[in-house]
């Protein structure tokens, strides 16, 4: 284990475990996607409270997972990979669900893959570089809940169009944001600050 000092001035442990609770947490999270889409598909495009708590499920084991790390002390290489990666997958699959649906703009969905995959490619190359996973930013977790909250409004709460549309546009906004975010962040890391 090593102990460094990252560019948001955090002290924190980073292991090379693989199998902890945190990351079977987080890897768990992406099977929820599949069976809420069949059974939602089944049932005549209507939900219910098997769908509800596969959902609330997905919603909430996305703060249990970091929790779970920082309190049992099993931040790792792993789980920095895991946690995003089960988040945008399984958040991708909903989303072509519902623009196949007609219900969310595909223009929307292109954004955020294209989004996706350039911060992935990023990490990469840290990686590449240093070896390791650079942790998700403060913007892009912020991102992730209102994307979450948009899908939500989206799948159950078909009426509410008015909401419908102020969550699409704060969803770009926070989207573009955290972008630029991640490219700064980026830039700093490249340019040889310290990160966990």
């Amino acid at each position: 284990m090593g102990i460094s000092k990252n560019i948001d001035g955090k002290t924190v442990e980073v292991s090379g475990r693989v199998f902890t609770l945190s990351n079977f947490i987080s890897f768990s999270r992406f099977f929820i996607a599949f069976p809420v889409v069949f059974l939602h598909y089944q049932n005549e495009q209507s939900w219910n409270w098997l769908i509800v708590s596969m959902i609330s499920y997905a919603f909430f084991s996305d703060y249990l997972d970091g929790l779970v790390a920082r309190k049992t002390n099993t931040i790792s290489e792993v789980g920095k990979v895991i946690d995003p990666v089960s988040d945008k997958l399984c958040a991708v699959i909903l989303f072509i669900y519902t623009v196949w649906l007609g219900w969310v703009p595909l223009w929307f969905l292109l954004v955020n893959v294209v989004r996706d995959t350039l911060i992935m490619i990023g990490s990469s190359f840290i990686k590449i570089k240093y070896g390791k996973v650079a942790m998700s930013t403060m913007t892009g977790k912020i991102y992730v809940n209102i994307l979450a909250l948009y899908w939500i409004a989206i799948f159950f709460f078909r009426e509410a169009e008015m909401i419908h549309d102020y969550l699409l546009y704060l969803s770009t906004a926070v989207m573009i944001i955290s972008f630029i975010a991640y490219l700064r962040r980026y830039r700093t890391i490249m340019n040889g600050a310290k990160f966990n």
